[in-house]
Order: C-alpha cells, then structure tokens, then sequence
C-alpha cells in the first residue's frame, strides 16, 4: 500500500475537522430544498405501501428509521443544470433511495445485523426470510417508480447500477472474513456498493432535466469520486465513532468479518494482527475489552489517517470535476455537501 501513502497535514486531522459553519451550510443546502423534499418522502411513501399487512409495516419501519437522503439532494441538485422540474425529478430520487432502502435490508440479513440507525432491522424484528422479501419488494418499487420516464437511457443507467449493487453483496458475502484481500478488491467492493448509486444519482438528475450529455458525464464523476470518499469515511467511523454516534456498536463490521479500509492498512503493516482478530473472531464468548483492544491496535497502526488521505485524494477529484460545471448555485452546494463528507466525524 505505499504507493497509495500520501502526507496529512500536521497529525493527520485536518481530513475528520468539519467547522460548525461548514454544518450551518449543508443545513442551508437542505432546507433550501426542503418543498421539494418533501414532495420526495410522500412520493417514497406511497410507494411503499403494499396491501399486505407486513409488506407494508416492514417498509414503513425501515422508511420511518430515516436517514440522509443523500441522494435524492443529489438528484434535485444535478437536475439544476438543466430544466429542473420536481415532479419529473421526484420519480428518480424515489427509485434511487429505494434502491439504497432495498440494499440496507439485504446488508442486514448478510450481515446478521440487530441494530441500523439506532432501530431495530427488519430482520431482527421479523426474520431473514421477511426482511429478503421486503427487499426485493422495495426494488419492485423503485422499478416501478422509475416507469413514469419513457427515455430508455434512464432504465439502462438505473438496471445497471441494481446489477452492480447485486454484484457487490455477493462480493462481500464472498469477502466476509477473507483477510487476505488487496486494496483493489476492497475499492471495487464499496464502488460496486455505495459510490455507483452516488455516481448516478447525480447522472440520472441531470439526464432527466435534459442537462447536456457534458454536464451529465461531469456530475457522473463528481457523485462517482464523493461516493468512494463518503464509503471510506463510514469505514473510518466503523472505528472512531461511539455506539450511540453510529446507531450501532462500535467495530460493528469487523465483528460481521467485513474487512474495510483501516483494517487493511493495519494488517499489512503488522502481520500479528491478523491472528489476534482471527483469534477473537473465534472466540464464542466475545468481551467487549477484546474489541476494544483489537480496535485501539488499527487505531494506532495509521489506519485511519491513511484512509483519511484516501478519502482526500477522491474528493479532490470530485471538486475537479465540479470546476467544468457552469457557475450556478447549486455547483456550490455540490461543493458544500463534498466538504462536508469528507469532514464527517459526529
């Protein structure tokens, strides 16, 4: 991994300090878009509600958990470059955070994971077998949501992304507790599982409000470069946040054998380590002094800084490729929302 090492600034902190004023200014981006949004989450609603009892529940309790809705700002910000029409441009924000709701449900069951977002996952309050069916359900809903456009270029760039997100969860069922993973495998891995869906979230926004093919291939950059920035940092978080921070415990997917980023890094630089999680990940009865022992030896390994200098080196790419936008008030709130991702630290 030397080649990727790049120097931080002063300790390596300067990428996780975000300014109350940076925070200030991603609220003003939301509440600038706050109608529209609106108009989003009854659209995601309605979609939602089935017939059946527990179709329906299971989807409202995974849509009431919140979230982000990252995307759909995306959408709605990207459709500024061209002719921004809400009522075309709510369809594909629905169909895109539906497709990001379905992948949750599906992480969850790969994943065996109780908590997500401070709630409960539907396959803990249900089972494996009704939280994979919600899944699935919801996918038929973002493809139903996105029928309302005729232009086949949207249904091309939205079926490929579902198959890339299909592609990526067989990927980490494959990878789970593969410790022998290079860095390639690992950045295809969160492409395939987050950046894609960020990527054409800004794509399908501008090719739904007609932008220009250039802008459309621009904005597909930008989202593409802040999604493998904002992956890398969750994966950063996975370590420093507290289990009150992150809706779930600390270390949540180490536990589950994902290997991310600091993981990686911490292993190549000290061989033992890979034996000592080995070890703990086999022990039966797992005490909570064991991961955080485990935990503080990636910390101190330059784990988190190297993936901090990761993430900084996407994100500069991503404001590259906001430069070529026309200068427009939603090219700065692209901006503002990058700084933003990269500076997350709760």
């Amino acid at each position: 991994m030397d080649e990727e090492k790049q120097p931080m600034d002063e300790d390596g902190r300067d990428a996780i300090i975000i300014s109350k004023v940076d925070i200030m200014k991603l609220a003003d981006v939301y509440m600038l878009m706050k109608t529209d949004m609106i108009k989003i989450e009854k659209e995601i609603e309605r979609s939602v509600k089935a017939d059946h009892p527990i179709l329906k529940e299971a989807s409202l309790h995974l849509l009431q958990a919140g979230g982000k809705r990252i995307r759909p700002i995306f959408v709605m910000l990207s459709g500024k470059f061209g002719d921004y029409n809400i009522d075309r441009l709510k369809h594909i924000a629905a169909a895109l955070e539906l497709i990001h709701m379905a992948s949750l449900v599906h992480d969850d069951v790969i994943d065996d994971a109780e908590l997500r977002r401070g709630k409960k996952t539907i396959k803990a309050k249900w089972d494996n077998r009704t939280a994979m069916f919600t899944g699935d359900y919801i996918f038929a809903k973002a493809v139903e949501q996105a029928s309302f456009f005729k232009d086949k270029d949207i249904h091309t760039v939205l079926s490929k992304s579902m198959a890339e997100i299909c592609v990526g969860e067989i990927e980490q069922i494959r990878d789970q507790y593969n410790w022998d993973q290079h860095l390639k495998t690992y950045l295809r891995r969160i492409k395939r599982k987050t950046a894609s869906l960020i990527a054409i979230s800004c794509q399908l926004g501008a090719l739904a409000a007609d932008a220009s093919r250039q802008d459309q291939l621009r904005l597909f950059r930008y989202g593409y470069n802040v999604g493998m920035s904002y992956q890398i940092i969750d994966d950063i978080l996975d370590f420093t946040g507290t289990e009150e921070e992150l809706g779930k415990p600390a270390g949540g997917d180490l536990l589950q054998g994902n290997v991310t980023l600091p993981v990686l890094y911490a292993m190549c630089e000290d061989e033992s380590l890979k034996h000592e999680i080995h070890q703990f990940l086999s022990t039966n009865e797992r005490e909570q002094q064991d991961i955080t022992s485990v935990l503080d030896r990636v910390k101190s390994s330059g784990g988190i800084e190297y993936a901090h200098s990761l993430s900084k080196r996407y994100l500069q790419k991503a404001y590259d490729a906001l430069e070529m936008l026309p200068d427009i008030p939603a090219k700065k709130s692209l901006h503002q929302i990058a700084k933003y991702i990269g500076g997350r630290n709760y």
